[in-house]
């Protein structure tokens, strides 16, 4: 169940949007002002985060900032009663993924988060983590205890489709089809893809790249 932080210091609005967001399925999560706020996000690590400008303790463009240096890739949802387009423009600046003036369409708000959190999980498919091991497919970046990795795109791709199901054997057909396509049908390649891999990956000690002797390669995760 994907939970929603509610930030909102008027009760009744609060209330109607726990209400709101509990009918349609959601885990809300209220907080009165931008201290209970930041308390809540790191212990509840929220899906998404609908956030009030006008807060008793500080503004919610603040807390904006803050969420956003947490964690960058979390949805947040500006609602407020400030309809002026340079408050929009702010809230945009300041790193809002969407902005809704009071009173809002509640239809309109459930569509837009929904929108927003598809969007946040195809994001999280494209990056694998395993210990000091991280791969971003929209960069094509792997780092390894946060350096550049400098794997080829092959290279990137192959690691990237056997750490995308950790201990499946992939037949050497189904990798040669996938990363290479009808432009190479010696297999010799991809022995030699993997081993480039393993001796740039030699300080991972998260995950292994093994030989399945007679049908091809698996990824599996170790005690490192």
């Amino acid at each position: 169940m994907f939970s929603i932080l509610i930030v909102e210091d008027d009760f009744g609005t609060r209330k109607l949007m726990t209400v709101v967001l509990r009918n349609a399925g959601y885990r809300p999560i209220p907080a009165e002002d931008s201290a209970q706020a930041m308390d809540l996000f790191a212990s509840e690590k929220p899906s998404l985060v609908l956030c009030d400008i006008m807060l008793p303790d500080q503004s919610g463009f603040r807390l904006t900032e803050q969420l956003r240096r947490i964690d960058p890739d979390v949805p947040i949802i500006i609602v407020t009663a400030k309809h002026a387009p340079a408050d929009k423009h702010y809230g945009f600046m300041v790193g809002a993924d969407d902005y809704m003036t009071k009173p809002v369409d509640e239809e309109e708000l459930l569509l837009r988060i929904k929108a927003l959190l598809r969007r946040a999980k195809v994001a999280s498919e494209q990056k694998l983590a395993f210990g000091e091991l991280e791969l971003d497919y929209t960069k094509m970046s792997a780092t390894v205890n946060g350096k550049d990795c400098d794997l080829t795109q092959k290279e990137f791709l192959l690691l990237f489709k056997l750490l995308s199901s950790v201990g499946k054997i992939f037949t050497r057909n189904e990798l040669m089809e996938e990363i290479w396509g009808d432009s190479e049908k010696n297999d010799h390649t991809l022995n030699v893809h993997v081993n480039r891999i393993r001796e740039k990956l030699d300080q991972v000690t998260s995950i292994e790249i093994k030989s399945i002797r007679g049908l091809g390669y698996k990824a599996v995760k170790t005690d490192g």
